[in-house]
């Protein structure tokens, strides 16, 4: 079972309300669950540990992810309040206002984490939850506690309102970048994360001699680019299709990715390290055709296996 590490929280999205004006609808959201909910629904084992509330929100996250067929061995549980997501669209483009002080999700620490992951075949980290303290501190020790006998895969999906110490993050976020196997990353995330005006393969390289196998740089609408330690590269365009907005966009790219290498065989750690540029291409391939069919719908609904 692939287990997904990171928040979920609940995207409140501005909608017209009976008398006209805009009201805010609450909808499941955190880029980690949405990844792990498009995997369940793509037929993949996968389990979620985040920190979830007892409150109303709490249960409608967790009977989301019970839906689509996610493990909840993992999540842990408090009386903390839900972590929320304040969504203004605009030309179909989200930009978030985040409430998210002493939540059941950000208050996660180290040792909260679990000691051993038997089941666990592959983990998945990343998103806001490795900017905001203490959870970035648990999930760290996480990675470093168990990935070593799994393969990982880390999308940081910098958002630098978030960071409050850029030092302190870096210092973390490049120390996870090490431990890791396949990291994913947004054009805007790899010239935040190596600055300077080198074109995109040099910094790739650069990221590569950390220690990860594999690179994914994802480019908008310009498709994605792959590149593996040994110097291959491959591109994958987008799918066309009419937009309706972004969201969960590259979460459900990176489902989509971990489905194919898991369907391949692929996601284990000796595979991984010795991962061929068609091997990467076939699964970047999966993560743009799931992803296409996220951005034609309305918010972060991915779509079922029967339905690709």
């Amino acid at each position: 079972m692939i287990l997904c590490c990171g928040e979920a929280l609940i995207d409140m999205i501005a909608e017209p309300t009976v008398s006209g004006a805009r009201g805010f609808v609450p909808h499941t959201g955190g880029a980690i669950l949405n990844t792990a909910v498009a995997m369940g629904r793509l037929g993949e084992s996968v389990g979620m540990l985040t920190g979830v509330s007892t409150d109303m929100f709490g249960q409608q996250l967790i009977n989301a992810l019970k839906a689509s067929h996610v493990d909840v061995s993992h999540v842990i549980v408090s009386d903390r309040p839900t972590t929320l997501a304040f969504v203004q669209l605009e030309d179909g483009h989200a930009t978030y206002s985040f409430v998210d002080e002493n939540t059941a999700g950000r208050m996660l620490a180290p040792e909260d984490m679990p000691d051993q992951l038997p089941a666990i075949s592959a983990l998945y980290l990343g998103g806001i939850s490795l900017a905001c303290e203490p959870c970035a501190d648990a999930y760290a020790s996480l990675l470093a506690q168990h990935g070593n006998d799994r393969p990982v895969m880390l999308d940081p999906n910098i958002r630098p309102g978030f960071i409050q110490d850029q030092t302190r993050f870096r210092t973390r976020l490049n120390r996870m970048i090490a431990q890791s196997d396949i990291v994913k990353v947004s054009d805007e995330d790899l010239d935040w994360i190596i600055p300077g005006a080198e074109p995109e393969a040099a910094k790739a390289a650069l990221l590569l001699q950390a220690g990860p196998s594999a690179l994914i740089v994802t480019r908008g609408g310009d498709g994605a680019n792959g590149y593996l330690a040994d110097g291959s590269q491959v591109t994958v365009p987008v799918k066309p299709v009419q937009v309706v907005d972004t969201i969960g966009a590259g979460d459900t790219f990176n489902a989509g990715v971990l489905t194919g290498l898991s369907r391949a065989g692929h996601l284990t750690k000796p595979a991984v390290r010795n991962l061929t540029a068609n091997s990467l291409r076939a699964a970047m391939e999966l993560g743009a055709e799931v992803a296409a069919v996220t951005v034609s719908r309305a918010g972060a609904e991915p779509p079922w296996d029967h339905e690709l």
